[in-house]
């Protein structure tokens, strides 16, 4: 037999059955990725294979949530099907985070866009640029994800921002986007892409409130982890 099925080991020691008498919390991580793997390899269960897994990422399971699914492909023992398996487990427990967050919040400050945001963008591995619609006592509304991948204005058009707005009457808004580096600091791409954004909205009676540009504290020098373009001036339309 090519790998170990978790019905090899003792009834005592499977994660299944240890998770059906004391409950996932019971279980350490290694247990937890087994039950998701369901096999292991030649010589190793899958408990041991989660146990390496884990390992690969220094026992940081932030960072083996967020790794591409192409690295997790390559891990021995893993291999595709387990690699969607695993993706698609940490992608819930992130959905799962931001369904809990309340969505009326009142937004009064950057730090509570990047507080609002940051459980989702934090560990994106591609550039996200979404748009918070607010009504007129700030609360959000709705959010929306524009698009996934580098930021230009090629690929962030004044058109997609703002259709949902034009739509519902929305006339407040509030721009963010993450820098998966974890440093939030702006480039020149994302000034200028920020003030011909605040003057197409001007155009169609939105008011960009602010833009967030979300990174770490670790890697942000002011160690906000986050960068507002409203407190650093730089919300002037180009001239």
């Amino acid at each position: 037999m090519d790998g170990h099925l978790l019905s090899d080991l003792p009834a005592e020691e499977r994660p299944r059955e240890r998770l059906e008498r004391l409950g996932a919390v019971a279980l350490s991580t290694p247990e937890l990725l087994a039950i998701l793997l369901r096999t292991g390899v030649q010589g190793s269960s899958a408990t041991m294979v989660g146990a390496r897994v884990l390992e690969h990422f220094g026992g940081s399971l932030a960072s083996l949530a967020s790794a591409p699914l192409g690295e997790l492909c390559t891990l021995h023992g893993v291999g595709k099907a387990k690699a969607v398996g695993l993706a698609a487990a940490f992608e819930l427990g992130r959905r799962l985070a931001a369904a809990r967050l309340p969505r009326r919040i009142s937004i009064t400050s950057p730090a509570m866009v990047a507080q609002f945001l940051q459980t989702r963008l934090r560990q994106r591995e591609q550039e996200e640029f979404h748009v918070l619609f607010l009504n007129t006592k700030h609360q959000v509304e709705e959010e929306e994800c524009v698009t996934v991948g580098l930021l230009d204005r090629a690929l962030v058009h004044a058109r997609e921002v703002f259709r949902r707005a034009v739509r519902t009457g929305c006339h407040r808004v509030v721009l963010a986007h993450n820098h998966p580096s974890g440093d939030p600091r702006p480039s020149p791409e994302d000034v200028h892409l920020t003030k011909s954004l605040v003057a197409a909205g001007k155009v169609l009676d939105i008011q960009v409130l602010d833009h967030i540009v979300l990174g770490t504290r670790q890697a942000d020098p002011t160690g906000m982890g986050y960068f507002s373009f409203r407190q650093a001036r730089l919300m002037e339309e180009p001239t």
